[in-house]
């Protein structure tokens, strides 16, 4: 979906109608608006400023305190690598190489397709299945490099080693 201003009017517009033009309402129209775009477009947030009557700042402020809110464009499908202390320890960073390998990209980055965002977290709380990727809400343990292709659905894989099949 191309974003455009006129886009957005309306889109916001509508998830607005949704709920009380009241500050308490203010994160829930953002997770519909990050819903919706895949991040916080700026001229979303103001309009969400306007309708609330609530300053930029403090819209800003919000969208910025919570990791699950980007003010930047984000793929369609989020990977999130743990480098947790476990994770780290049972092979997180060759993980890491290989989406790096496979998508183009590295840590911090979308694919220009929009298609992948590729990010590195601190921990998602599930040490006992280290290494942990996990692909929008979906977590993959015990993951290998081996495992990526599969985990993240790349099409044309040219690497020579076989696809493993891996608990989910």
């Amino acid at each position: 979906m191309t974003v455009t201003v006129d886009n957005i009017i309306g889109k916001v517009d509508s998830i607005c109608e949704n709920y009380p033009a009241k500050e308490s309402s203010l994160i829930e129209i953002l997770h519909d608006i990050s819903a919706e775009f895949n991040y916080l477009p700026a001229d979303a947030l103001k309009i969400v400023s306007e309708k609330l009557d609530v300053p930029l700042a403090r819209v800003f402020g919000v969208a910025t305190f919570y990791k699950g809110f980007s003010l930047e464009p984000r793929g369609r499908k989020i990977i999130r690598v743990c480098k947790g202390t476990a994770c780290h320890i049972r092979g997180a960073d060759r993980n890491i190489e290989e989406l790096e390998r496979l998508l183009g990209i590295h840590p911090g980055q979308t694919t220009d397709d929009m298609e992948y965002t590729l990010e590195v977290v601190n921990c998602v709380g599930a040490c006992a299945m280290a290494p942990v990727v996990v692909v929008n809400d979906k977590y993959h343990r015990h993951a290998s490099p081996s495992d990526m292709r599969r985990i993240v659905g790349v099409e044309g894989y040219t690497g020579d080693e076989e696809d493993e099949e891996g608990e989910d």
